[in-house]
């Protein structure tokens, strides 16, 4: 298996020629590795090339990583999160990639002691398998969330389709972007909406020419172990 080290350099350097054909700063955006598919050691490894963000979808998964790894990792939780499992992982994690319905977001609250920074997962390409709120309920979904002292919302996130041609994937990702920016002009103090996490191994070039902050990218970074 390549070392993580080389493809990150490989993924840096993609990075900084997308973001600079759309006229952006690399040091914007974040790698996060998405290491649900390899052992502790491969995460270790990817913490060790310099990647300072790690990614789990899975209750069981991160705990593991979690225990051996504790802070030395920024921690973003990217998948479906249950909400009789937030009691688990809400006192490690940093960042909640796929709060989407009110349910989990009280949940987040009340068991949480500081301030959770989460993004708002959002279906933007309307698939039915995806998890998320359509676009036209992002707005009033964030304004119903006032009421949770311990909850802010710094941006939004969304799944492309996995598709042949990473070109098909623009459309989806500046209506992602251009949400973000309607959002952020209402002026809620507990929801700044600076970020968009998108963009995944087959497409995260296309994501960052469109604004991506965070870039979630598992099998071309640390590969498959699982």
């Amino acid at each position: 298996m390549v070392a993580v080290s080389e493809n990150l350099i490989e993924i840096q350097a993609d990075i900084e020629r997308a973001a600079e054909r759309a006229g952006r700063n690399k040091e914007d955006i974040n790698i996060i590795a998405v290491t649900k598919y390899v052992t502790i050691e491969r995460a270790k490894e990817a913490l060790s090339a310099g990647v300072a963000n790690l990614g789990e979808n899975r209750n069981e998964g991160f705990l593991a990583k979690f225990e051996e790894i504790g802070e030395s990792a920024t921690w973003h939780f990217i998948g479906t999160l249950q909400s009789r499992k937030v009691k688990d992982i809400i006192h490690h994690i940093d960042y909640i990639h796929s709060l989407d319905r009110k349910s989990l977001a009280k949940e987040i609250n009340k068991r949480s002691q500081k301030t959770v920074s989460c993004f708002v997962q959002v279906n933007v390409s309307g698939e039915e398998s995806k998890h998320g709120l359509a676009e036209e309920a992002v707005a009033s979904f964030i304004k119903e969330l006032a009421v949770f002292e311990n909850i802010r919302i710094v941006g939004l996130m969304t799944m492309a389709p996995h598709v042949d041609n990473p070109e098909e994937t623009r459309p989806l990702f500046k209506k992602l972007r251009l949400l973000r920016d309607y959002i952020q002009s209402l002026h809620l103090d507990y929801a700044p909406c600076e970020y968009l996490s998108m963009g995944m191994s087959n497409d995260f070039k296309v994501a960052v020419e469109e604004g991506a902050t965070h870039v979630r990218i598992g099998t071309k970074l640390v590969g498959k172990e699982l």
